[in-house]
C-alpha cells in the first residue's frame, strides 16, 4: 500500500519529535551540578514506610506470644535459629525459654520459620539497616538466659493475639546498638547436625571348633553298641576253622580199644 506525501512526512515529524523528548532528558543535566541525595534521610517517607506490605526484612520475635514450640527452629534450611527450652526451677510444670537466638547474617529470607508458628510470633520486618563492624552483631537474642521469659499458653477461645507492632521491637534493638560495638561473646547458632548412624549389627556368635566336632563322631565310632560287639563275636567263632584232635600212640590205641564180643558159639 502507498503512502501519501503527508503520512510519510508525518511518521518522520513524529520520530523526530519522540527522539527529542527522550534526548532533552539527558541533555537537561548536562549544564546542572551533580547533586547526591542523603539517602534515607532526606527521602519523603522513611524507606522502611514506602516497601511493600509482605517484605521480608529482618525477623522478630515476640517474646511474649512464643509457645516455645521450636517449628520455627525445625524449618529453617540453614540452621540460623537456635532455641533452647528448660524447667522453671520455681515450678517445675512450667517451661522458660532459655535461648532464642537468630543469625541474620546467615539467615536467606524465605520466611519458612513464619508459616509455622501458631502465634505469629515470629514475623518478618520491613526493617534492612543494620550496618555492623561486626559481623557476629548481626546475631540478635529475643531471650535473656539470666531473665528467660515463660512459654505462651495459647487460649483456644481467642480471637487473636496481643502481639506488639510488627517491626518495633525490631527497631528499638537497632536504635539502641551502635554500628561500632565490639563483637559479643557468645557463639552464633550452631548449624543443625546430620541425623546419627545406625550402629552395624552385631556378628553372630562363632560356630563350636572343628576339632571337637570332629572328635565327637570319632569317638562315638570308635565305641560300638554292647549288642553289635556280641553279635560281632559269635559270627567270628562260627566262622573259625574247629581244631584238630592231637595224634595217639598205637599201644595206647591198642590197649585202650576194647575187643568186641565174638558172635561164633563156643565148642
Amino acid at each position: 500500500m502507498r503512502q501519501t506525501p503527508g503520512e510519510y512526512f508525518g511518521n518522520v515529524g513524529r520520530t523526530v519529535t519522540s527522539f527529542w523528548h527522550g534526548l532533552s532528558v539527558t541533555l537537561s543535566y548536562l549544564l546542572r551540578r551533580p547533586v547526591t541525595t542523603q539517602y534515607p534521610d532526606r527521602t519523603p517517607l522513611p524507606v522502611r514506610e514506602m516497601l511493600p506490605p509482605r517484605y521480608r526484612g529482618f525477623l522478630e520475635v515476640d517474646a511474649g506470644v512464643c509457645t516455645g514450640c521450636q517449628a520455627c527452629e525445625r524449618a529453617c534450611p540453614i540452621g540460623c535459629i537456635q532455641i533452647n527450652l528448660e524447667k522453671d526451677a520455681a515450678n517445675p510444670k512450667q517451661r522458660v525459654v532459655t535461648q532464642f537466638d537468630i543469625d541474620e547474617a546467615k539467615c536467606m529470607f524465605c520466611g519458612l520459620c513464619v508459616e509455622p508458628c501458631p502465634t505469629g510470633a515470629i514475623q518478618h520486618t520491613r526493617e534492612f539497616e543494620a550496618a555492623s563492624r561486626s559481623v557476629r552483631n548481626l546475631v540478635f537474642r529475643w531471650a535473656d538466659p539470666a531473665n528467660p521469659f515463660p512459654v505462651y499458653k495459647v487460649d483456644k477461645n481467642a480471637e487473636y493475639y496481643p502481639r506488639a507492632p510488627l517491626g518495633s521491637l525490631m527497631r528499638a534493638k537497632l536504635e539502641a546498638r551502635d554500628w561500632a560495638a565490639a563483637a559479643p561473646q557468645f557463639l552464633p547458632p550452631e548449624p543443625p547436625k546430620p541425623p546419627a548412624a545406625k550402629a552395624p549389627p552385631k556378628p553372630a556368635a562363632p560356630a563350636a571348633k572343628p576339632a571337637d566336632s570332629a572328635a565327637k563322631p570319632a569317638d562315638s565310632a570308635a565305641k560300638p553298641a554292647p549288642a553289635a560287639d556280641a553279635v560281632t563275636a559269635k559270627v567270628a567263632e562260627a566262622a573259625a576253622p574247629a581244631p584238630k584232635p592231637a595224634p595217639v600212640p598205637p599201644a595206647a590205641a591198642g590197649a585202650a580199644e576194647p575187643t568186641a564180643p565174638s558172635s561164633k558159639p563156643q565148642a
